[in-house]
């Protein structure tokens, strides 16, 4: 497990893409991922098309609101609170209050899109199982020009921080592919950090999909304790 802090934080920037991201090989231990992935509860996947996903504590209402409710412990302990202590979330008005975990299977996929303005312009996204390439994509190019793109190889128990105009200017996405090829290091932009690098190499340059979770850490800025007027009810 990589040792981080807020002072060597630095040393894990992504040179490329829009400032500000960070990519941290072995954030988790092994035992630390195996307890997680166990305690994922198998009664609350919600099926799309596409994966498989569950919104923890709860979902945003529909005007983005979330109700107050704390993350359990295996979600926490130690994974929500090694990425507090790496100062990324100061500022922001909770802290770390939403998970969004996916599932995707080889052949699986996500469109390019942004994560919006529900949430604090931060996210944390722990990899867990797989490793899989994230697509990054220029939101508004200069005028003539062609969108710039970069590739992020996410590796199992990593973590990629993703904030500032990386979080406001660009999309996001994973191609719907069984095997991400042509990873070699003047196209994957986070290739001088990643762990197992050889082992790609030794694999054609290329990464064959298995089994991949992901969990995104926010701070949904309107939060709200539940009452009866979230219902439209008077008290």
């Amino acid at each position: 497990m990589q040792s981080v802090t807020a002072e060597t934080l630095h040393v894990y920037r992504i040179d490329g893409p829009p400032n500000q991201m960070y990519y941290i090989p072995n954030f988790i231990t092994e035992g630390e991922e195996t307890r997680v992935i166990n305690n994922i509860p198998s009664n609350r996947w919600q099926s799309l098309s596409k994966r498989r996903l569950q919104v923890l504590p709860t979902a945003l209402t529909p005007n983005n609101t979330l109700i107050a409710a704390p993350l359990p412990t295996w979600l926490t302990d130690p994974i929500a609170n090694r990425i507090t202590g790496l100062g990324v979330f100061y500022g922001a008005p909770h802290g770390i209050n939403h998970c969004l975990i996916n599932e995707y299977q080889p052949s699986q996929g996500i469109m390019p899109h942004e994560d919006g303005t529900a949430y604090y312009p931060i996210v944390a996204a722990v990899s867990l199982g797989g490793t899989i390439v994230l697509d990054i994509t220029e939101k508004q190019p200069c005028q003539g020009e062609p969108a710039k793109r970069w590739r992020i190889v996410q590796e199992p128990r990593s973590l990629l921080l993703t904030a500032g105009s990386a979080y406001t200017d660009t999309l996001h996405g994973i191609a719907e592919v069984k095997e991400d090829v042509d990873l070699y290091a003047d196209t994957v932009a986070n290739w001088g950090l990643l762990e197992n690098s050889d082992s790609i190499v030794a694999n054609g340059n290329a990464n064959e999909r298995t089994t991949r979770i992901s969990l995104t850490y926010r701070d949904v800025t309107k939060v709200s304790k539940l009452s009866s007027s979230i219902f439209g009810k008077a008290r």
